[in-house]
């Protein structure tokens, strides 16, 4: 198994108190609340734990896209990335992702990405999201049109990294004469391409078609719905004719570990429970804008997502596989059942979230790194048994 430290980059220091009175803190939390000194240790912490990550035997770091939200500061992952580019050696980089649909041009993230690859020496991961529904309020955009605008930007994207150029390109949204990518991507023929999702069966199908074959991702759903969601992409590769590998598949979960269950508990409460109440909570018209998804789809995310509206405790949260806590022997076990049951080939570990303080975030990297990680990355299924002759 791969494991990768994923961060959110959240903002840690919000007055949580003084901004109780607002409904979310996507898009409509007024900036005034953000203090750039503040955000600028923040940002210089965040980017330690990271580069901290490879020193403990990590094999990848991955980093996402939101925008206006103390959720995530990262409105451009490919800055995060670049700054990390230069500063690991051998970790993997995983842009999770850029959100194609929102950029003016998809040529810039096929120019960026093949930077950041060239750089590292073929180490990015090129992760390719829609952008979760607020996004689209957040830039006036149209909802209907994303999946055929992230479509054809991941063709021409594509398109761009492997054909010889010049090359031209016409679309609905995109019309180019001359794809002549400068530079081309280190990987032969392009970085991996690994695709979070929310569950659509739209995005299911396309990531696993024989074509793609791309790494599905799932994250922060309950380890019910994930394990429903990964079943699913082996099932329609299967309906396409051929066996799904566990590399194929992906799932990011929050992590806290101390020396007793009990710690872990206490320590973890309150920076989960605001993660997970405060910072993730959103409207559903946010997070999923009519027109955002098919109706089928969007039947099957509300039922797998009914609480997201409710608050939960952290007991609740273990209890349903949305946070893995607690001792090195429980979290070792809780993983291990879960890849028991999902045969996941990457895990993606949150060892931040909320206002978990820099101490902690140090120690539950420690823990991790040094009582789980290694057991975590041998993990594999077994070879068929070979028939006697």
């Amino acid at each position: 198994m791969n494991v990768t430290l994923f961060h959110l980059m959240s903002y840690a220091d919000l007055d949580f108190e003084a901004t109780k009175e607002y409904e979310t803190v996507w898009m409509k939390l007024p900036n005034k609340f953000y203090d750039p000194v503040k955000g600028h240790k923040l940002y210089n912490r965040y980017l330690d734990e990271l580069e901290y990550a490879e020193t403990l035997g990590f094999d990848g770091v991955a980093v996402n896209e939101h925008h206006q939200t103390a959720y995530g500061l990262m409105p451009s992952p490919v800055v995060m990335a670049s700054a990390l580019a230069r500063r690991t050696q051998r970790v993997k980089i995983a842009i999770l992702g850029s959100a194609l649909p929102l950029r003016e041009h998809p040529m810039t993230v096929a120019e960026e990405y093949a930077m950041l690859d060239v750089i590292t020496g073929g180490r990015l991961i090129a992760g390719f999201v829609r952008g979760i529904g607020a996004e689209y309020h957040t830039f006036g955009l149209n909802p209907t049109i994303s999946h055929e605008r992230f479509h054809e930007a991941h063709d021409l994207i594509v398109q761009a990294w492997t054909q010889p150029g010049p090359t031209s390109f016409s679309g609905k949204h995109y019309n180019v004469d001359y794809v002549n990518l400068w530079p081309r991507p280190f990987q032969n023929p392009h970085p991996p391409i690994w695709v979070p999702s929310q569950g659509s069966k739209e995005t299911i199908d396309w990531a696993a078609h024989p074509d793609h074959r791309y790494t599905y991702l799932q994250t922060f759903s309950p380890a019910k719905a994930v394990q429903k969601y990964l079943q699913s992409y082996r099932d329609t590769a299967e309906q396409f004719g051929y066996e799904a590998d566990d590399s194929q598949l992906g799932w990011a979960v929050p992590v806290y570990v101390a020396d007793t269950d009990e710690q872990a508990i206490n320590e973890a409460r309150e920076p989960f429970e605001l993660f997970r109440n405060r910072l993730l909570k959103m409207p559903f018209e946010m997070l999923l804008p009519p027109g955002y998804s098919s109706r089928d789809s969007l039947k099957r995310i509300m039922a797998a997502k009914a609480m997201l509206s409710q608050d939960l405790t952290i007991e609740v949260a273990i209890d349903m596989g949305m946070l893995v806590c607690g001792s090195p022997t429980t979290v070792r076990q809780q993983l291990e059942s879960h890849w028991n049951e999902m045969h996941f080939g990457n895990l993606l570990t949150m060892l931040h979230f909320g206002n978990l303080s820099e101490e902690l975030t140090r120690r539950n990297m420690d823990m991790f790194a040094k009582e789980i990680l290694p057991g975590l990355q041998t993990m594999k299924r077994a070879a068929p048994a070979q028939a006697s002759a």
